[in-house]
């Protein structure tokens, strides 16, 4: 059975020209969606995901439609296949119900784990060269060091609880804790 998914961005939008499309592809069927690509709620897609069975084809007028990135899309398609569904975009012209579909779309799934492992040794490269100029990375300590030798020193007083020093530096009682530890393990 060919199922077809169609999406628009806002109630404004119109769909009439990818339901068109759909029914021209010969879907049997067509799910409508009326959310943002970004949006993780598409209710009308997880009813489409449910319905499909074993040798159904999705159907979709253009990539972007499907997925909210390409990260989502080769998900969705990968468990598309896992489950022995065929997936065609029309005017992409993938359709892994052919050889050379199937082969378009894993190369789309290679240039996508090629760029994900790009930016990935880009980042490292960049922390280490970051490191090796004395730059540490993370977020400003909220304590200085003189402000953790005045809270040991209030800490002395056996009436002065961690609580009420934590909110003298303004800080929770674990962040009062850690800097504390740190200091003493680095003293």
């Amino acid at each position: 059975m060919k199922i077809g998914y169609a999406r628009v961005s806002t109630e404004d939008q119109n769909e009439d020209s990818q339901i068109d499309s759909l029914e021209s592809a010969g879907c049997e069927r067509i799910y409508i969606e009326k959310c943002s690509g970004k949006s993780k709620q598409r209710p009308e897609l997880e009813r489409m995901i449910d319905a499909l069975r074993e040798g159904d084809i999705v159907v979709v007028q253009r990539l972007d439609r499907l997925g909210r990135s390409l990260k989502d899309l080769i998900e969705l398609l990968d468990g598309f296949k896992e489950q022995g569904i065929k997936f065609i975009s029309l005017n992409e012209s993938i359709d892994t119900t052919t050889a050379v579909g199937e082969l378009a779309f894993h190369m789309i799934g290679a240039i996508a784990q090629f760029e994900r492992r790009l930016i990935s040794e880009r980042t490292k490269a960049g922390l280490k060269a970051a490191r090796a100029r004395g730059r540490k990375g993370g977020r400003k300590a909220k304590l200085t060091a003189s402000d953790i030798k005045k809270a040991q020193a209030m800490l002395l007083d056996v009436s002065v609880t961690k609580t009420e020093v934590a909110k003298h530096f303004s800080v929770s009682r674990p962040t009062l804790n850690k800097a504390l530890a740190n200091y003493i393990e680095n003293k």
